[in-house]
């Protein structure tokens, strides 16, 4: 089974009800914590995002939910054929993340709803999963012609513009396809952003980590791990090497199609949240190679783990204005892949075959055994007639001095 799914844990829908007074005090009220975790009021004085892109791959956007209208271009449908006909899609997961990164609110001044991290963004929607609730959801996770439909989705997302793909999504096996896929995004200087997933809480496989996720676990993708509300790993949140930097994941709020709003959690909402902030960077500094918008989300990261990094929380929580002030100072670089760096379309290191015995001469084997044999035998003899000879020569010599007479003083 391809078994794609979006990493989003709980969801609750809140009833909020229409007065925008109600929506301003209770969704942007219940948004402070990450926003205050993540500092945006100070990075919002350096980049809000603008002239940037984000591919948003999920299971669709609602272009018309008024914290996101006029920011959302609806892209390729990959799932198409998987619901029945006349089935429209629900857009819940895939708008809720699309919030989280580009949400501008709605009401005067935009004081109402979501603010997203980077709220002058623009969101491109390219579907390539289904929510659980949808009827062709056991169709698009058993058929074989929908196992690429993500590396179809990045390589679609590449080539309409995108310079951040938000993957709120995670699936256990790994195809070449997304290799090369991934390969492709990041050598035209696209930032791709995976959830690292959220089979945490089980127990370790048999690598002694939670479970790896892709894309997550590619190289060149930033893996996010969720943090709770004390900023520590989340208890869902997958640890294992592939984690690159965490944000918070626990009681998140967005928005939901049709002007809803929910309450969820999952490492899909800190990957959103980390792809809002790479936006920050693309936008201020949209030459920026991924691998230096990577270096800046690290080296920025506050709550870092007493030894530098671990597995649960990689380098620690994202902060944005202190990204954005790491690539301010390493914005003049640039770190690329030479001609000798390894193809991530293809498997890391060469399988090595047993070497095959041909034919065993079991002759030879005893007349070289033989020989070896005397051999040996022939150089413990010398060595025994070499300190025979030796101790004669010494016996010899002390018998000399014994018969000489003494010599007669003058």
């Amino acid at each position: 089974m391809l078994r794609w799914a979006g990493a989003v844990g709980a969801l609750a829908v809140i009833a909020l009800g229409t007065a925008p007074a109600a929506h301003a005090d209770d969704v942007r009220g219940s948004q402070r914590q990450v926003l205050r975790t993540l500092d945006l009021p100070s990075a919002w004085r350096t980049s809000m995002g603008g002239d940037v892109t984000v591919a948003v791959l999920d299971s669709g956007v609602d272009p018309a939910h008024r914290d996101l209208a006029g920011s959302v271009t609806e892209g390729k449908d990959f799932t198409a054929g998987a619901n029945p006909p006349g089935v429209a899609p629900l857009r819940l997961h895939g708008t809720y993340m699309a919030s989280l990164i580009a949400g501008h609110g709605h009401g005067p001044g935009g004081a109402d709803g979501v603010i997203g991290v980077a709220p002058r963004a623009k969101v491109l929607s390219v579907r390539v999963i289904l929510e659980d609730e949808e009827p062709g959801f056991r169709e698009f996770n058993t058929a074989e012609r929908f196992e690429n439909v993500v590396a179809r989705g990045i390589r679609y997302a590449v080539d309409h513009g995108a310079d951040v793909i938000n993957m709120s999504i995670s699936k256990e096996l790994a195809t070449k396809e997304e290799r090369a896929a991934v390969r492709y995004a990041i050598s035209r200087g696209v930032v791709l952003v995976a959830a690292a997933g959220n089979e945490g809480a089980g127990k370790p496989d048999s690598t002694g980590y939670a479970p790896y996720s892709y894309p997550a676990a590619f190289p060149g993708v930033v893996s996010v791990a969720a943090a709770d509300r004390g900023l520590r790993r989340a208890s869902f949140s997958n640890w294992n090497p592939s984690v690159l930097v965490a944000a918070p994941g626990v009681d998140i709020l967005g928005a939901g199609p049709g002007d809803e709003y929910w309450v969820g959690r999952g490492t899909s909402q800190a990957t959103a949240l980390v792809s809002g902030v790479a936006a920050l960077i693309k936008a201020k500094y949209p030459k920026m190679s991924p691998a230096l918008v990577a270096q800046a989300l690290t080296t920025g990261a506050v709550r870092r783990p007493s030894g530098g990094y671990d597995t649960g929380m990689g380098f620690g929580v994202v902060n944005a204005p202190r990204a954005l002030a790491e690539a301010a100072r390493i914005s003049r670089h640039t770190l690329t892949a030479g001609p000798g760096s390894h193809d991530p379309a293809r498997p890391l290191g060469r399988g090595v075959a047993p070497v095959q015995v041909i034919h065993r001469d079991q002759h030879k084997i005893t007349v070289y055994g033989g020989v070896a044999a005397a051999a040996g035998l022939g150089a413990v003899a010398s060595l025994a007639v070499i300190a025979v000879l030796v101790g004669r020569v010494r016996s010899a010599a002390r018998s000399a001095d014994a018969a000489e007479p003494p010599v007669p003083a003058p």
